[in-house]
């Protein structure tokens, strides 16, 4: 089922154009060698997001335990920790800037804490408290700049804030159960965002106007994560129903499947190469399959994490990707 702009249904048969068909010619991708490249160990239970600095070597995590930890990837130290108040900070985000990280949880909110390089420097007596939900947070993204924040929450809404004085600037309405992810267009300009939920729905939004202008349910399960192509004119997401699906918006329609008979486990987090042309998705069996985005075929299967892979983020530069998983750990992939 696809919703039309005009709010009118439509059913789809199997897509007039598969990204395999149009692909035919494409040359297969060669051999592909990925490893785990570092481990980085300290959260003491599962660790649920994650997120790369702009510098393209620091990384926040967000875990189970209520810990939030910034690292930097290249030496695997810890560079700053903060406690949270709550369990389960199943949301955690970098500034643009790289001097501030967002996380929130089942406290219904999302702080903003400032980063300094004053090691004795408190930073819970500096949080700030931007987002207030009616029920968990389960995603959070910093626009194009510091000053503005957008939520995802199992309230069914997702919602743009002020972060210095924590106004409510939009909320945006029309999932109909849990909202668990976001991913903001990725052009400059860009002021549309993409939601999943538990209503298997995927829909993309206007941040000016707070209007859905793009709604898609092909899926069979939750949507537990969404991700932009580079281009900013498709998006894939990754569902329990234990396949990735793409969809393009100028053609308002799914244009893939990424699934195989073999896989029953649910994708919980999915992300671009830098070129578009691999989808990494990380799944509840404690795998990472890499799919070639064109031909709708899997190019690689990555073994490591020894728990179900929570969360997933291709670096700004593109060199590499980080895992983050049950077993209390992430990893760092080349």
């Amino acid at each position: 089922m696809a919703t039309r702009r005009d709010g009118s249904a439509e059913e789809f048969p199997e897509p007039l154009f598969a990204v395999h068909q149009v692909a035919e010619r494409v040359e297969a991708l060669g051999q592909f060698v990925m490893k785990t490249r570092r481990t980085l160990k300290g959260h003491g239970n599962k660790v649920l997001c994650m997120d790369w600095c702009k510098d393209k070597r620091r990384i926040v995590s967000s875990s189970q335990d209520g810990k939030v930890i910034v690292w930097d990837s290249f030496t695997t130290n810890k560079e700053h920790a903060v406690t949270m108040p709550c369990t389960w900070v199943m949301a955690c985000a970098y500034a643009p800037s790289g001097c501030a990280i967002a996380c929130g949880g089942l406290d219904n909110k999302c702080s903003v804490y400032p980063l300094t390089f004053d090691k004795n420097e408190n930073m819970a007596a500096k949080k700030k408290s931007v987002a207030m939900h009616t029920n968990y947070l389960s995603a959070c993204s910093f626009t194009n700049s510091d000053m503005q924040i957008l939520t995802a929450s199992g309230d069914g809404t997702c919602a743009l804030w002020d972060v210095e004085s924590g106004q409510l600037l939009q909320s945006f309405h029309g999932h109909g159960a849990d909202v668990l992810c976001l991913d903001l267009a990725p052009s400059e300009t860009g002021n549309t965002f993409v939601s999943g939920g538990c209503d298997k729905k995927a829909m993309v939004w206007d941040m000016r106007s707070g209007q859905c202008i793009q709604s898609f349910e092909t899926h069979d399960s939750d949507i537990n994560s969404v991700r932009y192509y580079p281009s900013g004119d498709a998006f894939a997401s990754g569902s329990d129903d234990a396949t990735c699906r793409l969809y393009d918006l100028r053609a308002d329609r799914e244009v893939a499947i990424y699934s195989k008979e073999s896989i029953i486990f649910g994708a919980s987090s999915v992300d671009f190469s830098l070129s578009g042309r691999l989808l990494f998705a990380g799944y509840n069996d404690y795998t990472i399959n890499v799919w070639d985005v064109l031909k709708g075929s899997r190019v690689s299967i990555l073994f490591g994490h020894e728990n179900r892979v929570s969360t997933l983020r291709v670096s700004p530069d593109g060199t590499a990707f980080c895992s983050g998983s049950w077993d209390h750990t992430l990893r760092i992939w080349a």
